[in-house]
């Protein structure tokens, strides 16, 4: 069924959904809106601190209403924040919660990483990571090795 009568833009909402109830069933909740305002959180967190090409390499890889959001409020000629500890990061996630004072942001922080895990190649996830400070790539889950 066709909600808008494009294409492009019924696609996108459909895989928008599908990661916001991803999110969800990682965070145990059946609020779209706390899933949303989590993978906004993430997002912006972890572009902050990406070098400008990578920042747009990651964006490339999003659904066309994530990247949206992910491109939100974005200054490319802002300096990379270069935060070393996962406390500095839950601070820059935890504030999009304003809200919710009582949001885990660890927890927030691992669900939306696992489910760009499951959505994004893991070859562009790798780049992610390793241009992250070691306490950040730790909160990544583990990739999946199939046995063999």
């Amino acid at each position: 069924m066709t909600v808008t009568g494009l294409e492009a833009f019924d696609s996108t909402v459909q895989k928008t959904n599908l990661w916001l109830k991803d999110i969800m069933i990682e965070l145990n909740t059946d609020d779209r809106h706390h899933a949303m305002i989590a993978l906004r959180a993430v997002l912006h967190t972890v572009r902050d601190r990406l070098m400008l090409s990578e920042a747009v390499e990651l964006g490339a890889q999003l659904p066309l209403l994530v990247r949206g959001i992910y491109f939100e409020g974005w200054h490319p000629a802002k300096k990379q924040l270069k935060e070393r500890h996962k406390d500095q990061f839950f601070a820059h996630v935890t504030h999009y919660f304003r809200n919710e004072p009582d949001v885990d942001a660890e927890k927030v922080v691992r669900a939306v990483f696992k489910v760009l895990a499951h959505r994004i190649s893991e070859g562009e996830i790798e780049d992610v990571k390793h241009l992250l400070p070691v306490e950040l790539r730790e909160l990544w889950p583990e990739p999946i090795v199939a046995a063999g």
